[in-house]
C-alpha cells in the first residue's frame, strides 16, 4: 500500500472526511472513465478535444475536477467514440 492510499484509508475513518469523500467519488469515477478512453485511444486532451467539440482548456479542467460535467457532454463523447452512456442508481 502507498503512502498516499495508507493515508486515504486513515482520513476515512473521520465521518466529516468520509461524507465529503463519498459526495466527490462519482465526479471523480466519471473523470477515470474520460481519462481511459483519451488513453486507451492515444489522444492528446486537444485531439480528444476536437473529437467531442469542445476546447483542450475544458477537457483540462474536467480532468483536474474544476468543472461538473452534464449528461449532454457525456452523450457527446460516447457518440463521438460508438459508445452508450450508462447511468445507475445503486
Amino acid at each position: 500500500m502507498s503512502e498516499l492510499q495508507a493515508l486515504i484509508k486513515e482520513q476515512l475513518e473521520n465521518e466529516e472526511f468520509k461524507r465529503e469523500w463519498d459526495r466527490l467519488e462519482p465526479r471523480y469515477q466519471v473523470i477515470r472513465q474520460l481519462l481511459k478512453l483519451r488513453i486507451k485511444y492515444d489522444l492528446t486532451q486537444k485531439q480528444f478535444a476536437e473529437k467531442v467539440g469542445t476546447t483542450q482548456a475544458v477537457i483540462s479542467r474536467i480532468e483536474n475536477g474544476n468543472v461538473n460535467i452534464g449528461i449532454d457532454f457525456l452523450e457527446r463523447v460516447a457518440k463521438a467514440f460508438g459508445k452508450k452512456v450508462e447511468v445507475k442508481l445503486i
